[in-house]
């Protein structure tokens, strides 16, 4: 990870541990962008070809990178209106399993639409709460940030394969906005139906890109009613054939955008997924050590065995102010502060913190 620094200008003067906020787009990205909107300012639709092929790309890209067919990526906006499209077409008599206080747009689009829910706590034993609620309350479809938002508590992905395989008939949806892109995932291999992301935070690409992966059984219980001339590549005869990932793409997609998406996945995969899963593992098992110590952490996220790179310590907003002032990047949340970790951070910023706040603290 020898000189990764040198990709982030973000990272010269301060600690920048507000990944799960916005993550810093490489200095790559910012170059190819700029050259990418000239080439449009010299050719306008001359550029048409290229923005088809930079498209076509990018999904692949995707498909690739995750471990999903092809013809199974949908691009999208956001995981937010990925989801929505998503249900419009899914019978909202199935129960559906919750987790108490996950990211808003997880459950809202469920409980706007009038499905049955169920809830559960989100506490050291997550995954027996699941469990013990699939077992008795007939669920049909379990919905879950795979990383919590406000305090980094991560799904145990082997306890969700083993759901599925005990119950394949259960849905398994994932937000995993706080999550792709920090750890070497497969999506054919995991117990996912669905997982989409916003690509703005651990996948560096900015905003109003993301996507969403569907396994092939997927189609079958979803009659989706989107529709647009781009789903159908601009061919009235194929009105009718529209593959099921391209409902969720009914206009034009952005090629700046979707390009940069394109870009961040490119630059990942050549500093290699499990280097970036080394380094953001070894991040945050300092992290819980020193955080824990110093006792500032959850005792929910303190009593398990794995977590994310996501942390909420205790503290108020004088603590807050005061990280601030140090040049500490980070960002309240609940009752608590955040800090995320990237495989762009590095051990000496923790052991940075740490200091910042033992002074504080004495």
């Amino acid at each position: 990870m020898n000189n990764i620094a040198a990709h982030f200008p973000v990272l010269e003067n301060q600690i920048y541990v507000n990944t799960p906020v916005f993550g810093s787009i490489p200095e790559g990205l910012y170059k190819w962008r700029q050259e990418h909107d000239h080439d449009f300012l010299l050719h306008a639709s001359g550029m048409r070809t290229r923005t088809l092929e930079t498209i076509s790309n990018t999904r692949t890209a995707v498909s690739h990178y995750f471990g999903c067919k092809r013809d199974n990526v949908a691009l999208v906006p956001n995981f937010s209106t990925a989801l929505n499209i998503l249900l419009e077409g899914m019978d909202n008599k199935q129960k559906v399993l919750l987790l108490e206080n996950d990211y808003p747009s997880v459950d809202w689009p469920f409980m706007k639409r009038g499905f049955p829910i169920s809830y559960v706590k989100i506490d050291a034993v997550l995954e027996a709460n699941i469990l013990n609620a699939v077992k008795n309350e007939k669920i049909s479809i379990l919905v879950l940030s795979v990383v919590q938002w406000q305090n980094g508590i991560k799904i145990d992905l082997g306890f969700l394969k083993q759901l599925k395989i005990d119950y394949p008939d259960l849905i398994i949806i994932g937000d995993g906005t706080q999550f792709l892109g920090t750890t070497n995932f497969n999506f054919e291999s995991s117990a996912f139906d669905v997982i989409g992301a916003s690509a703005y935070k651990w996948l560096l690409a900015g905003y109003g890109c993301g996507f969403m992966l569907f396994k092939d059984t997927v189609q079958q219980q979803c009659e989706l009613k989107t529709i647009g001339f781009n789903a159908a590549n601009a061919i009235h005869d194929k009105r009718d054939v529209i593959r099921f990932a391209r409902r969720f793409e009914p206009g034009h997609l952005a090629c700046t955008t979707f390009g940069s998406l394109g870009y961040s996945l490119s630059y990942l995969a050549g500093i290699g997924k499990d280097k970036i899963e080394a380094q953001n593992q070894k991040l945050s098992e300092k992290f819980k050590i020193e955080f824990s110590e110093l006792g500032l952490l959850q005792d929910a996220v303190v009593a398990r065995k794995n977590h994310s790179t996501i942390f909420n310590i205790k503290g108020d907003t004088t603590l807050f102010n005061h990280l601030i002032k140090n040049n500490v990047v980070c960002a309240q949340r609940g009752d608590g502060i955040r800090m995320g970790f990237h495989f762009y951070n590095t051990e000496a910023e923790i052991d940075a913190i740490v200091a910042i706040l033992k002074k504080n603290l004495s």
